[in-house]
């Protein structure tokens, strides 16, 4: 029997903010059980430390690069490659959709629809007043007596029960109970816990700001973001006080709460309605968030760790472990062809994606040597407050040791011994002594981009 999958990604999500996985300040019961329940990987790496390249790398299992989806925001979707959900959709899967796609539009544009193949699409970019039609989560509170425009007033008021992540909880809820004959596909876009950092007041009334971690942070820093200036992010590099980061980690938390919250919902209802044996539940996100670690706060142009590493947790259908870990190195790009595997649907060839399927059974085996991140050109200079961005290039590759960061048509990059130095302070970028592992890196860094662009048949196994 094919599996049913229910795929719930969060936006801008950090991979060290689940409770069960050694974070000890975040409460997160229902997805502490979901882990428990099946395989959570500790090294997930998203292909783009932006919304839309990110998405279009994990519903194609293909890099930004190669099909073109590399400006968060697009005015169209390029359909370079099919997505997962049409192919499943071909295969005879139902397929339904709540929350972002965003493979296309965003700040008031309407986003144009897709061959996505789902049958179910209801559309939420996020919770703003943005969208005069087109905007599913907005009509429903409509149609419930409420207006968006005045409960984004004061945010933190809104019922949680009313918030955007119930919301698409609701309405996979309800897609998953209807009567069908066939495997279903259910996608659970959240905006939480994107900024502007507005939990409901019950939720963020559980987390105080001095009781928060302190962000990974020397004043080094500062030097070292001064160095990147005419690189692309969203924020300039400022001591954690100075964007007072532990209340925005506070609320932080307080948001990946209220998804909690609703991803129990979620799982409860596949188990009242008897179909959680059967169904294959993943949990991920898009990207991270920086949340001043480094002095950062948001998203852009660079690939710490807190960026690019993201939640990947598998359970259920297909999942033949339970309460483990993998330390393997992985990409959302693996998601893809992970599923078509499932469903017995043939991966096409131009997939660049590997299967995951060997590590549901042995978490310990082998899976790549290296990952790799794009940015090209991804942040939209359109909203306001962003004339500082310029169009920056960059690529990062890591293996199990080193992280290199190539800021393209600059002289300074970043290089990391991630095992001597997990946390990314010392930059031996410059060091004369590392300059081998550097040409080494650089090399590999370029033949990962080379051979990423473009690709024909039987050419997805040179990296």
């Amino acid at each position: 029997m094919r599996p049913n999958i229910l795929w719930i990604c969060s936006d801008q999500q950090r991979y060290d903010t689940i409770g069960c996985l050694g974070n000890e300040k975040i409460n997160t019961p229902r997805i502490d059980r979901l882990a428990r329940s099946g395989l959570a990987f500790t090294h997930a790496h998203c292909q783009s430390p932006i919304c839309t390249p990110s998405r279009a790398s994990f519903l194609t299992g293909t890099y930004p690069s190669t099909v073109h989806g590399c400006s968060n925001g697009n005015d169209y979707w390029a359909d370079a490659a099919p997505l997962v959900t049409r192919i499943l959709a071909d295969a005879g899967y139902d397929c339904g959709l709540a929350g972002k796609l965003h493979l296309a539009g965003a700040y008031g544009r309407i986003e144009p629809r897709c061959d996505d193949g789902y049958r179910v699409f209801k559309w939420s970019h996020d919770p703003r007043d943005q969208w005069s039609e087109g905007h599913a989560y907005k009509d429903w509170l409509t149609e419930q007596g409420h207006d968006l425009g005045k409960m984004m007033e004061d945010p933190e008021s809104i019922p949680p029960e009313l918030h955007q992540s119930s919301w698409c909880a609701d309405e996979a809820i309800a897609f998953m109970n209807e009567d069908r004959d066939g495997p279903w596909l259910m996608s659970v876009n959240m905006f939480d816990p994107h900024s502007p950092f507005d939990p409901p007041k019950p939720y963020l009334d559980r987390y105080r700001a001095d009781e928060m971690i302190r962000p990974l942070f020397r004043e080094s820093d500062l030097e070292n973001q001064r160095k990147l200036e005419g690189v692309d992010f969203q924020n300039a590099g400022r001591t954690p006080e100075e964007m007072d980061a532990y209340d925005k980690r506070a609320r932080y938390y307080a948001m990946i709460e209220l998804i909690d919250h609703n991803v129990g919902r979620m799982l409860y209802a596949l188990e009242a309605s008897g179909q959680r044996e059967n169904t294959l539940v993943i949990y991920t996100s898009d990207h991270g968030e920086m949340l001043g670690d480094h002095g950062l706060i948001l998203k852009g142009c660079r690939f710490y760790e807190g960026l690019v590493r993201v939640p990947l947790i598998v359970s259920g259908a297909g999942v033949g472990v339970t309460n483990r870990t993998s330390d393997a190195l992985v990409e959302l790009t693996d998601i893809a062809p992970t599923l078509l595997e499932l469903a017995g649907v043939d991966v096409p060839e131009r997939m660049q994606g590997r299967s995951l399927r060997s590590l549901f059974t042995d978490p310990d085996a082998s899976h790549r040597e290296e990952v790799r991140c794009e940015y090209y050109c991804a942040l939209n200079p359109n909203p306001p407050g962003r004339a500082q961005i310029n169009g920056s290039y960059a690529t990062m590759l890591r293996n199990r040791r080193y992280k290199i960061s190539v800021y393209h048509g600059h002289d300074y990059g970043e290089l990391y011994d991630l095992e001597n130095d997990p946390d990314e302070f010392e930059n031996l970028w410059d060091n004369p002594g590392r300059a081998d592992v550097r040409f080494e890196m650089l090399k590999r860094c370029f033949d990962a981009a080379a051979f990423a662009i473009d690709i024909g048949p039987k050419q997805t196994t040179r990296f």
